[in-house]
């Protein structure tokens, strides 16, 4: 069944290159971050560096769920460069930490390439709970924003009421959503990508039911949705994205790995950072398997889901 609200992007949805747009989202991302940015914080109020304050910096890391592997390689670094430059003041050593942590996380940065194909298909998992369907309504709003048409499958056939709130969604975004009660969850994408291709639109987003990695038929049928799309499209899906809840802390990389290994990802989206004291997942996630994270939210609205920039990330950690 086709929900039909064709129409222009919604107003509001205009870029957010600007540099006003650009400020509000740097303070809504530090407030977001804010929990565990004041554990950090905490550690630099000293003056002095010594190896208190070495000790301290690396229980605050591991606390923030930026692993072991994450934790021993940023102190590691740190403790060098100290000697090197021989910082002895807490905001010298503060500055190297942020240096340092840009440097690790830049790789995860990455911009979704969306003129490679027409329509562009992006298969969203993840767990239940991790905000993938209200993703979705927000990354159809900022492609909306970059000229792109946009058409949602609600593949999540599963869920009581998912197929209602994707339609929601769609209506909030003026963008079509494809849905079958009760129907094949890969019947539903099959049709929703020929639907796609035949209209010309951009970009085609398809949502999938909430699964827990260590659910193997659950995850043997998100590999099967997967090839159905490729049946529908050869090269199809071009994206393969997990959303991941920023408060999973380390839990959230045991599901990277989970998803990766099943369905091959191409890049992540980090919700519900806002809050979290776990902000320190994604150094892990850049140590353990450093997939693209295309997109990170801080918030609820429409507008709160924007690209993943290092710098802007490690800023409103450490500023």
């Amino acid at each position: 069944m086709f929900n039909s609200r064709k129409g222009d992007a919604p107003d509001g949805a205009a870029p957010r290159g600007d540099g006003a747009g650009r400020s509000s989202w740097i303070a809504r991302l530090k407030s977001g971050l804010s929990k565990t940015g004041s554990n950090l914080a905490a550690v630099f109020v000293r003056s002095r560096v010594d190896e208190a304050l070495y000790e301290d910096l690396e229980a605050v890391l591991l606390g923030a769920d930026a692993g072991v592997s994450a934790t021993t390689y940023l102190m590691e670094a740190l403790r060098e460069r100290a000697r090197r430059d021989r910082i002895e003041d807490g905001a010298e050593l503060k500055a190297a930490l942020a240096s340092l942590m840009t440097e690790l996380l830049a790789p995860l940065e990455a911009e979704l390439a969306l003129d490679r194909a027409t329509p562009l298909v992006i298969m969203l998992a993840g767990v239940n709970g991790a905000g993938k369907t209200t993703s979705i309504g927000k990354l159809a709003r900022y492609l909306q924003s970059r000229g792109k048409t946009v058409l949602l499958a609600a593949g999540d056939t599963f869920r009581a009421a998912a197929r209602e709130q994707l339609i929601i969604w769609g209506e909030r975004n003026g963008v079509q959503v494809i849905s079958q009660q009760g129907a094949d969850p890969g019947a539903v994408v099959y049709d929703a990508v020929n639907a796609g291709r035949a209209r010309g639109v951009g970009v085609v987003i398809a949502d999938t039911a909430g699964r827990l990695p260590t659910q193997a038929n659950l995850m043997a049928e998100l590999a099967k949705i997967r090839r159905v799309i490729g049946k529908a499209m050869d090269g199809a899906p071009h994206e393969v994205i997990l959303v991941l809840d920023g408060n999973n802390g380390q839990n959230a990389l045991a599901q990277v790995k989970a998803f990766d290994d099943a369905v091959a990802l191409t890049g992540l989206i980090v919700t519900k950072l806002d809050g979290t004291a776990k902000g320190g997942v994604l150094a892990a996630i850049a140590r353990a398997r450093p997939l693209p994270v295309y997109f990170i939210g801080v918030g609820e609205g429409l507008e709160d889901l924007q690209p993943f920039k290092a710098a802007d990330f490690v800023a409103a950690l450490l500023d």
